[in-house]
């Protein structure tokens, strides 16, 4: 169930803000950089997903499962059996 908590927009320079109490900042996983999304009268704030983000992790996990093997074996190519040389 989503938390529903009022705000009120405040002057921060020449701009405005808005104050995320902490346990929402927690409860959604927001860290320093947002995104913001303004659709028709409504203004979605959405933590910065960054490409590749827990990657190393999985990747890690997969070794330890031994499930990062290839699928097919290599298969040699012309270039392989005729032309190269150690």
């Amino acid at each position: 169930m989503a938390t529903v908590v009022r705000s009120k927009i405040v002057a921060v320079g020449n701009s405005r803000g808005v104050r995320i109490p902490r346990a929402l900042l927690g409860d959604a996983r927001i860290g320093d950089e947002i995104e913001l999304i303004a659709d028709g009268d409504e203004l979605l704030v959405r933590r910065l997903a960054r490409p590749r983000q827990g990657w190393a992790s999985e990747f890690a996990a997969m070794h330890d499962a031994a499930d990062d093997r290839m699928l097919d074996p290599i298969a040699p190519t012309r270039f392989d059996d005729e032309d190269w040389e150690w």
